[in-house]
This record gives C-alpha cells, sequence and structure tokens, in this order.
C-alpha cells in the first residue's frame, strides 16, 4: 500500500473592501469578485450589495470628483496575509489601478480590512485596515453580509459610529454575486 502524504491546509477568513470610482465602476467591481473567487486557494463566502459615496481625498470630503462605488467581500483563505496582498494587487493593475496620487481617483481600490483577526504591521500591509473603523462604507455593506462583525480592538462593528453615516447610498444594482 502506498501511502501519500496529505497537508493541512488552513483557512482563515478575510474581509475584503472594494471601491471604484473611474471607468464603468459596477462592471468593475463586478470583474474584480469573479477575479478574487478565481483565485487559488480563496473561496468567496459572501459579496454585499453596491453603497455609492462621495469621494474622500486627503483634504476631505471631494463633491467635484466622481463618486465611488464600494462593497465587501468576506471570503476563506489558505493564503497568508501577504500573498492574499499580492493577488489583489495584480487585480487591481489588470483594472488600470494608478498609484500616483494618496487617495486619488482609481478605477480600483481593494483592500484587506481584516484577516481572521490576525495583527500585522509591515511596511506592505497593516491589519486591521487602520482607517476601516472610520469609513462607512466599508462598514455598511460589511454589516450586511456579517451583522454580528467585530474589528480587532475596535469592537462590535455595529457599534462603531462610521456604521451609521448617512453619507452611505445604497445604490440599485443586482446582487454581485
Amino acid at each position: 500500500m502506498v501511502m501519500r502524504e496529505q497537508r493541512l491546509r488552513v483557512e482563515l477568513p478575510a474581509v475584503l473592501s472594494l471601491g471604484s470610482n473611474l471607468g464603468d465602476r459596477e462592471a468593475t467591481l463586478r470583474a474584480a469578485v469573479a477575479e478574487i473567487a478565481a483565485l487559488p486557494q480563496v473561496t468567496v463566502v459572501a459579496a454585499s450589495g453596491l453603497v455609492e459615496t462621495d469621494a474622500v481625498k486627503l483634504d476631505g470630503v471631494d463633491t467635484d470628483a466622481p463618486a465611488y462605488l464600494n462593497a465587501v467581500v468576506t471570503v476563506r483563505t489558505s493564503l497568508d496575509p501577504d500573498e492574499l496582498l499580492s493577488a489583489l494587487g495584480a487585480i487591481e493593475q489588470e483594472h488600470g489601478r494608478v498609484r500616483d496620487e494618496r487617495w486619488g481617483d482609481r478605477t480600483l481600490d481593494i483592500d484587506i480590512v481584516d484577516f481572521g483577526g490576525l495583527r500585522v504591521d509591515t511596511d506592505r500591509l497593516t491589519l486591521p485596515h487602520p482607517r476601516a473603523a472610520e469609513r462607512g462604507f466599508v462598514l455598511v455593506p460589511w454589516l450586511e453580509i456579517e451583522p454580528h462583525a467585530a474589528l480587532l480592538a475596535r469592537g462590535r462593528v455595529d457599534q462603531l459610529p462610521a456604521a451609521t453615516l448617512d453619507d452611505v447610498r445604497p445604490y440599485p444594482a443586482r446582487p454581485l454575486l
């Protein structure tokens, strides 16, 4: 009898935030979710509906800039956080993401908000996402798919002030999944 070596593959949950304010925003987000689902070692568990928000720049809200469409996707993955970040960066690049201006307009932005409750602080990645607790466009769609979500060191998402911001508008569209 030949015995095969089996490897245990540990999967952790991750929360991803997607946004777009250039081009065909809805089509870009739909394509990005499909591309995330096609990644090896990644399984999409849920996707929120779309929400729309005014652009936020370094100087604050910019109502002259194109509005953003945002969504949150939860996944399970056996990739480590850095591998997932690289895979998501490749998807951004495929959609023409340019990083000329901090918090500038973009065709696609994908952030890792939480990764299995891990705390990570490297030059490339900080987890949980350092500004997630302040962003209604992350919290509102996250609560839609995980009503009892919690953010490490911040607590329950539904109790964070940004989760009740009025500037997050539902966007009429068919579900992402």
